[in-house]
């Protein structure tokens, strides 16, 4: 099986679990810090994932598979980390705002350069920021409903959290760098998969001597 093909069937799999680890409280800390970064909030490979699932998957699984992991994993930290409903508001919006991850990886192709997706996969991330913490502001009685009140939920945040803009840099970081190793594996895949394509397969001896010409000497008879 070609190697493109193998990668039909074992990227998604392989994407969904690293997706379903980023998201597990407490795994985006140790990952934070090892980028040096002293807050863990918004910092998670779930970005790049959703804007990768639009480009590489196939249609349905791009849909079902990442929504449908997105949705368990959420449900259970929700119920046996976080104490709260299963099913909230909060959850909603961020399927809705990974929908839209999705569909803007669609707007992307296989073939385009690195660099294009990496900035494609910053712009996932930027998209995912503003779509959550417009809600917040929505919702979150501290913020004025006003243009005010919302450029605060996007800069400093509320009194006595860490300012929203450091949610951001995290965002950014994490999207871009997990966007670039994804995209630069498969980049990699396809180009290791092409080359092998191109490889001539050795032709056997027998139809090597006939297409140079060569007759081969008969055989000597024994007496």
């Amino acid at each position: 099986m070609p190697v493109k093909d193998k990668w039909k069937i074992v990227l998604p799999m392989v994407l969904m679990v690293v997706l379903a680890i980023s998201m597990w409280p407490g795994v985006s800390e140790p990952m934070a810090r090892a980028f040096g970064l002293s807050n863990g909030q918004n910092f998670s490979a779930g970005y790049a994932l959703a804007f990768c699932a639009g480009i590489y998957f196939p249609k349905r699984p791009r849909w079902t598979l990442t929504l449908g992991t997105f949705l368990i994993v959420n449900i259970l930290t929700n119920h046996f980390y976080y104490g709260v409903s299963p099913f909230n508001r909060y959850l909603w919006l961020k399927i809705a705002a990974f929908s839209v991850l999705i569909w803007l990886g669609t707007r992307y192709s296989a073939k385009n350069s690195w660099f294009k997706l990496v900035r494609g996969g910053l712009l996932s991330a930027i998209v995912f920021y503003i779509v959550t913490n417009t809600a917040s502001w929505f919702w979150d009685p501290a913020y004025a409903k006003n243009i005010a009140g919302w450029l605060q939920a996007l800069t400093i945040g509320s009194p006595g959290y860490p300012p929203t803009i450091q949610f951001l840099l995290n965002s950014l970081l994490s999207g871009g760098l997990f966007t670039a190793l994804f995209a630069g594996a498969m980049k990699l895949t396809a180009a290791a998969d092409e080359q092998t394509e191109k490889e001539p397969e050795e032709a056997p001896e027998a139809e090597k001597i006939e297409d140079e010409g060569i007759v081969p000497a008969p055989e000597k008879s024994e007496a």
